[in-house]
């Protein structure tokens, strides 16, 4: 049975020296025991001998006592201190998990090894001998090789470049390391499971859950070809394509989803489970969670804020003839003949989520968008003529800000104009580090959320726990 069998059936494969110390010890005790059992019962040096072969007994005993607590699994007893603050972007909890302190750092590995038995044994003690523990194993068979990936906890003085050559030094190849935090410590049945309940619960949740399930990638989402443009799924096949950093799968509403990872290969255990979670969003069909908030504005009229869905079309049309074409040109940066075209792709939880503002005779007055784009994300808000300047629009950002920051979204973008004063007043009063550019005369405003858990105006409590409660 190779390593990496042995490692699929639970087996603790990073302790493996601590074994091979205990069976040894074993072995010298039984085969001094038989020698000395044999040369008493024949031998008239009987006496001697068995006073030799307790004193090798007793040493044999104290020598495992000592390495057993040399290599043990707990960690040494200096590793107690707090951890430094990371250069890097880290989300998660302020509180360091059990057993990360300052003198240890957290790394996300991968390497490709030979599956042949010894491999992982050497790798594995490649990594103790830099005192690296490993916390978490996963392995991606690839016929003759496979792909394992690590979560590792190392010495805080360990850089990446030194783990990489004691790895390299042992057969590893095609090695990629990357700092982690405390999100990489759920164990991945566990992530799996969570990503899929998000998924069951929300349409909007599926390219969420997609990158958070294989890490930094770029998703995008093409349509089934129409007369504008778009791109089918022609040449995807009902299993999907994977080919090498690029995935392609057919989504569930028709067109293709296309996931790319340039800086590291998919693997088929990865495909695998990209295929399958979104054969789970093909099975539940279209869903968005059902619930709203009723807010009442400074001037005393009562709002609802809730998600939207394709069901709001009619609805979000009927917006769009009330309102100006100054406001239509703002918020669609063209014609104002081709607002109305844009709507099914907005209002569709495939590319985002959207939120909607009504009033108590169920006219709908604003609209605000949340939307994956790619890498990025970009918010957007439409707000009715005569329901501006109500405060309707900064209630509406900083709701979808907070939806960016839960996705655990680096930075938001907005596009807009200058002249756009209500949105450029918004994206100020979110508090966040705001970064502007003008791109042929259209100002682009970046908001980043590296601060947003303590420093934005958005509210404290998730929008999405709401909608689950009501």
């Amino acid at each position: 049975m190779s390593d990496v069998t042995r490692a699929k059936h639970g087996r603790p494969v990073h302790h493996w020296r601590r074994d091979v110390v205990e069976l040894a010890a074993l072995f010298t005790a039984v085969a001094v025991a038989d020698g000395v059992a044999n040369l008493v019962g024949h031998g008239p040096d009987g006496p001697v001998l068995l006073s030799v072969s307790a004193v090798l007994l007793v040493a044999t005993a104290g020598f495992h006592t000592w390495w057993s607590r040399r290599h043990g699994h707990a960690p040494p007893t200096s590793d107690t201190d707090a951890r430094p603050r990371s250069e890097e972007p880290q989300a998660g909890p302020s509180e360091l998990p059990s057993g990360v302190t300052a003198e240890s750092a957290l790394w996300r590995m991968r390497t490709t090894v030979k599956d042949a038995p010894g491999s992982l044994a050497a790798l594995c003690a490649a990594l103790a001998g830099h005192r690296v523990d490993i916390l978490s194993l996963q392995t991606h068979p690839l016929g003759e090789d496979t792909v394992d990936e690590f979560l590792l906890r190392a010495p805080g003085s360990l850089a990446a470049a030194g783990i990489t050559r004691a790895v390299a030094l042992v057969g590893g190849s095609r090695t990629w390391i990357e700092r982690a935090d405390a999100h990489d410590l759920v164990d991945a049945p566990t992530r799996v499971l969570g990503l899929a309940t998000r998924t069951a619960l929300d349409a909007a949740e599926l390219p969420l859950a997609l990158r958070q399930l294989l890490g930094r990638c770029t998703i995008r989402s093409l349509p089934v070809a129409s007369g504008n443009g778009g791109r089918g799924p022609e040449g995807v096949p009902l299993e999907g394509v994977l080919e090498d950093t690029v995935m392609r799968l057919r989504a569930p509403e028709g067109g293709v989803i296309t996931v790319e990872r340039p800086y590291l290969p998919f693997t088929p255990t990865e495909f695998a489970r990209a295929r399958a979670l979104v054969e789970l969003d093909a099975r539940l069909g279209p869903r968005v969670p059902r619930g709203q908030d009723v807010l009442t504005l400074p001037e005393g009229n009562a709002i609802t804020v809730r998600r939207a869905d394709p069901g709001d079309l009619a609805a979000a049309k009927a917006m769009h003839e009330r309102c100006s074409s100054r406001t239509l040109g703002m918020r669609y940066h063209g014609p104002v003949g081709d607002a109305d075209r844009y709507l099914r792709h907005l209002l569709s939880p495939r590319f985002g989520r959207t939120l909607a503002v009504q009033t108590p005779s169920g006219r709908v007055v604003g609209l605000g968008h949340l939307l994956w784009d790619g890498d990025e994300t970009e918010v957007a808000l439409l707000i009715e003529d005569q329901w501006q300047r109500r405060g309707i629009g900064a209630e509406l950002l900083g709701r979808l800000v907070a939806m960016a920051v839960e996705a655990r979204c680096e930075s938001v973008y907005a596009v807009t104009q200058a002249s756009n004063t209500g949105m450029v007043a918004a994206m100020r009063g979110l508090g966040l580090p705001l970064d502007y550019q003008i791109e042929e005369g259209t100002l682009v405003i970046t908001a980043r959320l590296e601060g947003a858990a303590t420093g934005t105006r958005v509210p404290s409590e998730r929008y999405d726990e709401r909608v689950a409660r009501d």
